[in-house]
């Protein structure tokens, strides 16, 4: 059985099926080893294609769903299954159950959310750019369209850059102050260096500014951990290429 993380707060809802992957466990091999599940970075069609199914199999899900994510703030609202990678967005949100909605990531933030009342689930994936755009309040609003509450949403973020590894220098900070005034906590300059973003804080803090009932932090720093997690920035540094792991969450049939 393949290893994955989960929200305690999310495993407590009997209906729903998640987790978040990191790279072990799959069939993919290299620079990918070994659950890569992107299409995008040059890995094996087939691989990718089996270690899909090995995470749709690992939680029980039904088909999993993906767009083609571009780090905007738009978000998508399914009514029912669609091809892979078509619509441009970077969050979908749904009330049909048996879909699985998949979010891939490599650093960025991954955030599953579900309201389990109204049997409404969302999934976003929180790169800076998004994150700073406004992708989370408008994924939950997208859900309270459908009918879910704020106070009822759970949300669960899972592996991603911190702080400690992410540079992103002066004109980051300038230009990200301009649309948060209130963010300068949110970074830290090291003596002699340049200004690191906290994008995991940040996006904590756009959780609880929404009111959301229970929000959960969920595995450690992509970049501190290659053996673990697929990381874009730590290949770069490198001078390799890097797979992408998943996040996925769902409903199932009552």
């Amino acid at each position: 059985m393949i290893d994955y993380e989960t929200a305690s707060s999310l495993s407590a809802i009997k209906t729903l099926r998640h987790g978040f992957f990191g790279r072990r466990g799959g069939t993919s091999g290299g620079e990918f080893s070994s659950l890569n599940v992107s299409h995008s970075v040059g890995d094996d069609p087939q691989s990718v294609e089996k270690n899909r199914e090995i995470v749709r199999d690992a939680v029980n899900a039904g088909p999993l769903i993906f767009l083609k994510q571009v780090h905007s703030a738009r978000v998508e609202t399914l009514t029912g299954p669609i091809a892979p990678s078509v619509i441009e967005a970077d969050a979908m949100v749904t009330a049909v159950p048996a879909l699985a909605l998949a979010i891939l990531t490599a650093d960025c933030t991954p955030i599953l959310f579900a309201d389990p009342e109204a049997g409404i689930v969302g999934a976003a994936h929180a790169g800076w750019r998004g994150a700073v755009d406004g992708i989370i309040g408008n994924t939950i609003a997208a859900m309270v369209a459908l009918g879910a509450d704020p106070a009822r949403i759970r949300a669960a973020y899972g592996p991603t850059i911190h702080g400690k590894n992410y540079e992103v220098g002066e004109g980051f900070r300038s230009d990200f102050l301009t649309l948060h005034p209130g963010g300068e906590s949110h970074f830290h300059t090291p003596p002699g260096g340049q200004p690191h973003f906290d994008l995991p804080g940040f996006v904590h803090a756009q959780l609880e500014a929404a009111g959301l009932s229970g929000i959960e932090r969920v595995g450690l720093c992509t970049y501190a951990n290659p053996d673990l997690y697929f990381s874009h920035r730590y290949a770069t540094h490198k001078g390799t290429k890097t797979g992408r792991q998943l996040a996925v969450i769902g409903m199932t049939q009552v």
